[in-house]
């Protein structure tokens, strides 16, 4: 190649070259930001495509599980616990669960204080049923149920260490064309020396305590009207002083769900699903993780939902205020925020007023018989 060409082609060379390099640095900005944009879309996008799933898998959190965690625990031969009702475990359930229907939500607890009952008495009830707190368990009912939650709580309240929740359920299950079984399951009985573990609950004299700590957060999970007294549930309405609301239907993909189902606007369990890990951390973004959190509802199984979640999202200290407001209510030294009281005298004059319906009623009942005589 003589020297004219080589020139001719160096030139080329380098004025293609300057070119390129134009357009590199022209375009890695645009490229730049073009990845940062699809992976944002991939983060918001992507869990939505799978809201109808159970949404903190094994892999991303210890207590909430999908389905199939739950397919692998029952080949390890994990306990397997229905919470729903008999006639609907009868109906059709996992293979392999137990039944012992929402029952025993209440059996745990005591009618008057909503406090737990002894750990004797815990010990006693779950060594007849044969449910070990040391063995693995799974606890599931319909989608969006409270009770796993509350089971997971009281199991981990007396030394359960690897209990999880199916939130997805029964729905979730048969959404994944999973086999369903007709013939109920039991387990022998096992002795047990169960204790009191610390960390799990609070009582009201603790929280109480807590009203004056700075390292301490409060969170009331109750509907907004309840919150501020204009749900009246008990003789006394209000919050625990400086308790922040955040109801536990923002778990759900769908906080209306529950009047949507109830009005038959809906047709399945979905909207109950959990909503994705990042949308969640957005609802408890006002939170601090890094300190003690104190949850509570009316009688704590709301609080417990809610409890797992943040234990989930990474929350370092949760506990459950177990006798939540109906304990706190009736404690007349503590105070209360939007503080509201039942009008006793009113409501006595509305009952006598229903009674003396009822009585002219009976008269008339009783009037027409003796005609027809």
């Amino acid at each position: 190649m003589n020297d004219s060409k080589t020139k001719n082609l160096q030139g080329r060379w380098s004025s293609t070259t300057r070119i390129c390099w134009r357009s590199i640095k022209w375009l890695t900005p645009v490229l730049g930001a073009g990845v940062v944009l699809f992976f944002l879309w991939l983060r918001d996008t992507a869990p939505v495509a799978a809201q109808g799933k159970a949404v903190l898998t094994q892999a991303q959190a210890a207590r909430i599980v999908d389905t199939e965690t739950v397919i692998q625990a029952l080949k390890r031969g994990a306990i397997l616990w229905d919470l729903r009702e008999a006639e609907a475990y009868n109906k059709g359930h996992i293979p392999g669960a137990m039944n012992l229907g929402t029952r025993v939500c209440s059996q745990l607890r005591t009618p008057e204080s909503q406090d737990y009952v002894s750990v004797e008495r815990i010990a006693s009830d779950l060594g007849a049923l044969g449910i070990d707190p040391a063995a693995e368990i799974v606890a599931y009912a319909d989608k969006g149920s409270p009770c796993p939650c509350f089971i997971q709580v009281s199991l981990e309240l007396v030394g359960a260490k690897n209990v999880h929740v199916y939130h997805g359920g029964i729905d979730d299950w048969r959404g994944a064309g999973q086999p369903l079984s007709t013939t109920a399951s039991t387990l022998p009985p096992v002795a047990l020396d169960l204790s009191v573990q610390a960390g799990v609950i609070v009582t009201t004299n603790e929280v109480r305590a807590a009203l004056t700590r700075s390292d301490v957060q409060i969170l009331d999970v109750r509907t907004p009207n309840e919150f501020i007294g204009i749900d009246l549930r008990a003789l006394r309405g209000g919050h625990v002083s400086n308790a922040i609301n955040i109801p536990y239907e923002q778990n759900w993909v769908d906080p209306e769900s529950p009047n949507k189902v109830a009005n038959k606007l809906v047709s399945n369990n979905d909207g109950f699903a959990l909503k994705p890990i990042n949308q969640l951390k957005r609802v408890y973004a006002k939170l601090d993780p890094n300190i003690e959190t104190i949850v509570y509802c009316h009688s704590s199984p709301r609080a417990s939902v809610t409890a797992t979640v943040l234990k989930d999202l990474g929350f370092r200290d949760v506990r459950v205020y177990d006798a939540s407001w109906a304990g706190y209510r009736n404690r007349f030294d503590l105070p209360a925020e939007d503080e509201t009281f039942v009008d006793i005298f009113a409501l006595t004059k509305r009952i006598n007023t229903l009674q003396q319906r009822v009585d002219s009623l009976e008269k008339q009942v009783g009037d027409m018989k003796s005609d027809r005589k």
